[in-house]
């Protein structure tokens, strides 16, 4: 069997005496990323024998709140994009996407 190449995606997460993310840094070295800092991450893995998704959610307590409604709208539309990707669902792509839209325009994300 030959040897598969590895990738190896790190997050660093420093917490306060609360145990509250006070800063975090990711390394990717592969992507050309090295120890960069970052105010969030959301990260989904699959776990296929009790098909369900698990999650690590974590944002710095420093993170702002128009930020992170950026942050979630972007990843919306991302997520919209790689579910297109993976399934050619066209019609459920363009219903993620209106929504995408209707959630922009209710947060005021929109440009006037």
């Amino acid at each position: 069997m030959e040897d598969l190449h590895k990738s190896e995606i790190k997050i660093d997460v420093a917490l306060d005496e609360n145990r509250v993310p006070e800063k975090l840094n990711w390394t990717a070295k592969d992507g050309g990323i090295e120890n960069e800092e970052t105010k969030a991450v959301l990260l989904s893995v699959w776990d296929s024998k009790n098909k369900e998704s698990l999650r690590i959610d974590l944002w710095t307590k420093d993170m702002p709140v128009d930020e992170m409604k950026i942050f979630f709208h972007q990843t919306l539309v991302s997520m919209s994009d790689t579910f297109n990707r993976a399934t050619q669902d066209e019609k459920m792509t363009a219903t993620m996407k209106d929504f995408c839209d209707y959630f922009a325009e209710k947060l005021e994300l929109k440009q006037k």
